[in-house]
């Protein structure tokens, strides 16, 4: 019976052994859980104080910037729309003018054919008029 006192005991350590195991697991589990609520708090603190208003002025500069952004469209638009109309009008007034100037040279030049008609027909007549000189009457 020494031997099944002895077993006895020894099983008896090892079921205190546990339970104390046991135990020691339950308050680390516990303790982690303490740790983990203290830093969760500390983490939503740390946000309600130094995030969120950083947040919320990022959240403003980015509206800034659409706005800005959109403005920027618009005036390029209208800037482009400006400089295609104005480009399309010169290249109007540029046509108009080089008919413009067609149409002043060509009767210039028709002036100028005429009165070149008129001395080169007065020049013929005043030559048919004048004796030739023949070889024989020279000296």
């Amino acid at each position: 019976m020494a031997n099944l006192d002895t077993t006895n005991l020894l099983l008896g350590i090892m079921a205190g052994v546990s339970v104390l195991e046991a135990l020691l697991l339950i308050g680390i589990g516990v303790g982690g859980f303490m740790m983990y609520r203290r830093v969760m708090r500390l983490v939503e603190d740390l946000e309600t104080r130094q995030i969120a208003p950083l947040r919320e002025k990022a959240d403003a500069i980015l509206a800034d910037v659409k706005t800005v952004t959109a403005r920027v469209s618009q005036q390029t638009e209208r800037v482009d729309h400006a400089i295609s109309g104005t480009i399309h009008r010169v290249d109007e007034t540029a046509d108009r003018v080089k008919g413009s100037v067609r149409d002043k040279v060509s009767q210039a030049v028709g002036v100028l054919r005429g009165i070149r008609a008129v001395i080169t027909s007065l020049l013929s007549s005043e030559g048919d008029h004048e004796q030739p000189v023949s070889a024989a009457g020279r000296v």
